[in-house]
C-alpha cells in the first residue's frame, strides 16, 4: 500500500471519487457535493487557514486502487487551549481493511506529532462543527445536508486504534404530522405572547444585523461550555454565502428582549434531498436537476445550531421561536420532519429542550480522541 499527498488535479480527485467503491450498494449514502469538501482545502476559501493549517492524504493499493483517504489540521486558536494541545483529523473513507485504517490513521498521527500536538481528536472538520463532525455509530438512515454518514465498520477502527470517546452528538428528530405536546405548546404561547419579548425572521436585505445579533448571542450563550471559542463574523458570513442557495429566511429565527439579541435559531431545507443521486457533482445538468427538486420542495428541514444568552436561559424563548416557525411551517403542508442536529451529551439543557418538543431519537456520532 503506498499513501500520498493530495497536491495536484489528479490526486483532489481521487480523493473525492474513493467514497463511491467504498460506498456503493449503500441507498442510504448521499454523497456530499464535491464543491463542499474542496471549500475545507481551499484558503481562499476557509477562514480557519487565517489561524490554522491542513494536509491531505490519499491512500492506494498494491495495484494503484485508492482505497482509503484522511485529511489532518490543526487550529492554533483553539489547540493551546485543551489540557494538552489537540489537533484535528477527519474526512477519512476506507475500505474494510484495518491494516489500511491504521496506515491511515499513522499518517494523521505523525503529521500531528511533528506539530507539537499530543492529542488527536477525530473525525472532524477544520471549520465549525456544523459540518464534517463526528463519527456516526447508530442510525444509519440517510444523513442531512453536512452530517455525516460513514460505513458501520469505522468504529471498530476507531476502537482498535486506541481512540477514546471524548462526547456523544445526539441528534433527534421532530415529526411535524403530530402535534407538539400539550404542555409544550402552552409554554410556549405564554411566553411569545409576553410584552418584553419580540420575534423576527432573517432578512436577505439586512444580512449584517442579523449577523451580528446571531454572533452577539452565540458567544455569550456558549462561553461557559470547555473549549469554547468565540465565533468570527467573517465565519458566520462564510456560512450565510453558502446556505443562501437553500435558505428560506422564514426558517431562521431570532428572539429580542426589550429590543436586546437573546435566542436564535438556524434552520434550513435538508439540501441532501435535492443533491441525492448528482454523485457530489454540480455542472449544467446537476444544477437543472437541483433546481427542480428545490421548486418542488423536500419535506425534511435541519436545525444547525440554536443559542440563547445566558441571562435568558429557561425563559422558554426557543420553544417560542419553534411556534413562531411552525406558524410557518405548518401550513404549507410540506415539511414532515425537523431534524435537530446535534447536540453533545454535556449539553443537558438543550436535550431537556429536545425532549419537550416531543422530538425521538435518531442517531448518534461519536467525537474521539486519542493521545499520541
Amino acid at each position: 500500500m503506498h499513501i500520498s499527498l493530495v497536491n495536484d488535479k489528479a490526486s483532489r480527485r481521487d480523493f473525492l471519487e474513493v467514497v463511491e467503491s467504498i460506498y456503493a450498494g449503500d441507498h442510504n449514502w448521499i454523497r456530499p457535493l464535491d464543491q463542499d469538501i474542496e471549500k475545507v482545502f481551499d484558503p481562499a476559501k476557509n477562514p480557519f487557514f487565517g489561524h490554522g493549517e491542513c494536509v491531505r492524504w490519499i491512500l492506494r493499493d498494491p495495484k494503484g486502487q485508492t482505497i482509503g483517504r484522511v485529511a489532518a489540521f490543526i487550529n492554533h486558536k483553539k489547540a493551546a487551549i485543551y489540557e494538552r494541545p489537540t489537533g484535528g483529523m477527519g474526512f477519512f473513507e476506507c475500505i474494510n481493511d484495518q491494516e489500511a485504517a491504521f496506515l491511515l490513521f499513522d499518517t494523521a498521527k505523525n503529521w500531528l506529532r511533528e506539530r507539537k500536538m499530543e492529542v488527536m481528536e477525530g473525525p472532524i472538520n477544520f471549520g465549525e462543527n456544523d459540518s464534517f463532525w463526528g463519527l456516526l455509530v447508530e442510525g444509519f438512515s440517510s444523513a442531512s445536508y453536512g452530517m455525516n454518514y460513514h460505513r458501520p465498520y469505522y468504529y471498530d477502527f476507531f476502537k482498535a486504534y486506541g481512540f477514546e470517546t471524548a462526547y456523544e452528538q445526539i441528534t433527534n428528530l421532530i415529526d411535524l404530522t403530530i402535534p407538539f405536546p400539550e404542555r409544550f405548546t402552552k409554554i410556549a404561547r405564554w411566553v411569545a405572547a409576553k410584552p418584553d419579548y419580540s420575534f423576527q425572521h432573517f432578512s436577505k436585505k439586512n444580512p449584517e444585523k442579523f449577523i451580528n445579533d446571531l454572533m452577539e448571542v452565540y458567544n455569550d450563550g456558549w462561553k461557559d461550555f470547555e473549549n469554547f471559542v468565540p465565533i468570527k463574523k467573517e465565519t458566520l458570513e462564510e456560512s450565510f454565502r453558502q446556505m443562501e442557495v437553500i435558505m428560506d429566511e422564514k426558517l431562521i429565527w431570532f428572539a429580542y428582549a426589550n429590543g436586546e439579541p437573546a435566542s436564535f435559531l438556524v434552520i434550513i431545507p435538508d439540501a441532501n434531498q435535492m443533491i441525492k443521486g448528482l454523485q457530489g457533482k454540480l455542472g449544467l445538468i446537476e444544477k437543472l436537476k437541483f433546481a427542480y427538486k428545490r421548486w418542488k420542495g423536500v419535506h425534511r428541514m435541519r436545525a444547525i445550531v440554536m443559542g440563547t444568552k445566558s441571562k435568558y436561559q429557561k425563559l422558554g424563548l426557543e420553544s417560542a421561536m419553534i411556534i413562531q416557525l411552525g406558524e410557518y411551517v405548518l401550513p404549507k403542508n410540506q415539511y414532515t420532519e425537523l431534524e435537530l442536529s446535534w447536540v453533545g451529551d454535556f449539553n443537558d439543557k438543550m436535550l431537556a429542550f429536545h425532549e419537550a418538543t416531543g422530538a425521538k431519537f435518531a442517531k448518534r456520532h461519536l467525537t474521539l480522541r486519542k493521545t499520541i
